[in-house]
């Protein structure tokens, strides 16, 4: 037996819920609509890295690491929860963020807060085109020279390791619906570093679902964003010995939602997060889960889906963004 998979910590109390979302299903006229809350995951504010630090913490300590090594940009929701999990683990941690085009705010509220609130023992803030593999190892080896020793997380904690959670987040769906009787013919998400899709669609395959996983775009153009999420779902594979042919088939990643840019805003994300705001009382982010909600809104537009059709979108948190961005959402005409 492979091990790896039951190597982790549990920053979580049981399953994130499934809620059915009947007003937002009435007001789209499309599809059986649920959520699945992994907003509401442990570590601070929650999301979907919690599921993912589980596996790499647990692979961390496993390795003897005082300290966690990660990055992402100003507002990363994984540098927040990366940095709540070493908290609640007495590991020292240390981020590696890059300037945001507008420059960078070092009284910036969001994510950013929380970073100082938790008490992070570094930041290092690198241009948006910086290497941020480098800029961790140089902090790895800072720390070496002290007599420390630092376990580096890539950027969304999407590798081999952190795409098990999402495995298990297959396996804990495949469960909720076994119990409810009514499985789920597709699962939207945001789509970014690749993990959570991944993870999930190797989840998927491991159970022998025939469940399919829609990404949709935060970044990247399609051809690059699938080809990115391939490669992941064959190391995910491979570390836990699923065997099976994976066809690129298997991938879908829609990239109409990007808009000008990760973490730029679109007209449709805005839409997106009041609608689930107004018809349901649920809060998204305008960086991933707003767009990967007008993502979902517009397939269902477009007549990509039945009315028979069962779809869950997976919440994958950042709320604490909404925070950096009120001109959005304020205005008189909104």
């Amino acid at each position: 037996m492979n091990p790896i998979r039951y190597e982790r910590r549990q920053y979580t109390t049981g399953n994130t819920p499934i809620e059915k979302l009947d007003r937002l299903s009435k007001a789209l006229g499309g599809p059986t609509i649920s959520i699945k809350r992994d907003d509401l995951l442990g570590l601070t504010a929650g999301g979907n890295k919690t599921r993912k630090l589980e596996y790499l913490v647990a692979d961390a300590i496993k390795q003897g690491a005082d300290t966690l090594i990660t990055c992402g940009a100003v507002q990363s929701n994984h540098c927040r929860l990366t940095l709540a999990a070493a908290v609640r683990e007495g590991l020292a941690c240390q981020l590696v963020l890059t300037e945001p085009e507008t420059g960078y705010n070092p009284l910036a509220s969001g994510n950013h807060l929380l970073f100082h609130l938790l008490g992070a023992e570094k930041i290092k803030v690198i241009p948006s085109d910086g290497d941020m593999l480098a800029a961790m190892e140089e902090l790895a080896q800072a720390l070496k020279k002290e007599g420390r020793k630092a376990y580096v997380i890539p950027v969304g904690g999407s590798n081999e390791v952190g795409s098990l959670g999402y495995m298990a987040c297959a396996e804990e769906i495949e469960q909720q619906t076994w119990e409810t009787g009514t499985p789920f013919d597709y699962v939207v998400t945001a789509t970014g570093s690749a993990g959570t899709q991944a993870g999930l669609i190797a989840g998927f395959m491991a159970r022998q679902s025939n469940t399919k996983v829609i990404g949709v775009n935060v970044s990247r153009d399609r051809a690059t964003q699938e080809a990115k999420v391939l490669e992941l779902l064959h190391a995910t594979a491979e570390t836990v010995g699923l065997t099976g042919e994976i066809l690129p088939s298997a991938i879908r990643c829609e990239d109409q939602y990007v808009g000008p840019g990760y973490a730029l805003p679109t007209d449709e994300m805005i839409e997106a997060v009041q609608l689930l705001a107004r018809t349901e009382g649920i809060l998204l982010d305008p960086v991933y889960t707003g767009k990967a909600m007008a993502g979902l809104i517009g397939m269902i537009r477009q007549g990509q889906f039945t009315k028979e059709d069962h779809v869950l979108f997976l919440h994958t948190g950042g709320s604490p963004a909404l925070y950096t961005a009120p001109h959005l959402f304020l205005s008189e005409n909104k």
